[in-house]
């Protein structure tokens, strides 16, 4: 009852104009992903990507696939 797992449903987002990107930082190594407006560059953070799983579930939820995101340094 109270431990009940919610579902990962897929999240909505206007993907005209935006780009799904993941940041990485050089010196730490540190991920987050979210979406980048191409005009003004503007970079919207939505998780932390600690691993394999979370980057999944970033696909999953947004409905973006592998051949899609962008990395950043």
């Amino acid at each position: 009852m109270f431990w009940r797992r919610k579902s990962k449903k897929e999240a909505d987002y206007d993907k005209e104009g935006k780009i799904p990107v993941i940041r990485a930082s050089i010196c730490t190594g540190e991920q987050v992903a979210g979406f980048k407006e191409e005009k003004t560059g503007k970079f919207e953070e939505l998780m932390v990507i600690r691993g394999e799983k979370d980057r999944k579930d970033f696909m999953k939820i947004y409905g973006v696939e592998e051949r899609e995101i962008r990395k950043e340094w």
